[in-house]
């Protein structure tokens, strides 16, 4: 097994042409280990989100190359990207995006239904989503609608949502944009758990307290990495 999960080299994107021609990434380069937990921080328009967008297979490159789990992704169709991404990818957003009319529990069995590489049957789908909520800390909340549950319960089911499929890494957008300070330490709390049970974790922030949760921090401004460090002692560690 190779021992980055992330390998990233000269990533650049281009929206646009000619003088109007807007450089979101530079030349990036990136290594992301197995079981790593990174921050990516930036003012915005930095880059963040379009870097978060071709690591999650969302988006094609304009140059260089994007190796995921040992693929070379940078040039599949949009066809092919979906499939990689749907078996390698979850996704937490700063809006939950459950489904209203749907409990916790069939929001997250949802993913399930649509994955064509395992034949799960019905008792399966639903052994794995009520796992994958007792991980969160919701065991008792799996018959609940979202309008029942409390922001901070809204994103821990969007998290096990994401996990649901085991996909190979976890990319979190501002995960704690919607909560108040306590719900927000709690999600941070919940993510770290998950790193030290061995979860690869990539998160975009733009708080330095979010950021204190991650092994490693990086900056990006005008499309570069400007800056990429570890964090102290405690600061994420497994």
């Amino acid at each position: 097994m190779d021992e980055y999960l992330i390998e990233a080299i000269g990533l650049s994107k281009v929206y646009g042409s000619g003088p109007a021609a807007v450089h979101a990434l530079r030349g990036i380069d990136l290594l992301v280990r197995r079981g790593e937990f990174v921050a990516i921080m930036g003012p915005s328009g930095s880059g963040k989100s379009t870097l978060l967008n071709l690591l999650g297979c969302l988006d094609r490159p304009t140059g260089g190359r994007y190796i995921l789990d040992g693929e070379d992704v940078s040039r599949l169709s949009r066809t092919a990207l979906a499939d990689v991404r749907n078996r390698k990818v979850g996704f937490v957003f700063q809006s939950y995006h459950l489904l209203p009319r749907l409990t916790a529990l069939q929001n997250v069995m949802l993913p399930l239904l649509y994955n064509r590489h395992e034949r799960l049957s019905a008792g399966e789908r639903h052994r794995r989503a009520v796992a994958a909520l007792e991980a969160v800390g919701l065991g008792e909340r799996l018959h609940h609608r979202p309008n029942a549950l409390s922001g901070g319960e809204q994103q821990r089911v969007a998290i096990a949502r994401a996990l649901v499929n085991r996909p190979a890494i976890l990319l979190a957008d501002e995960p704690t944009g919607n909560l108040d300070s306590r719900a927000g330490q709690e999600i941070l709390a919940l993510l770290a758990d998950l790193h030290r049970r061995g979860a690869t974790i990539l998160m975009v922030t733009h708080d330095p307290e979010a950021s204190a949760h991650a092994a490693r921090v990086i900056h990006l401004r005008d499309g570069e990495i400007v800056s990429d460090h570890r964090n102290g002692p405690g600061g994420g560690e497994r």
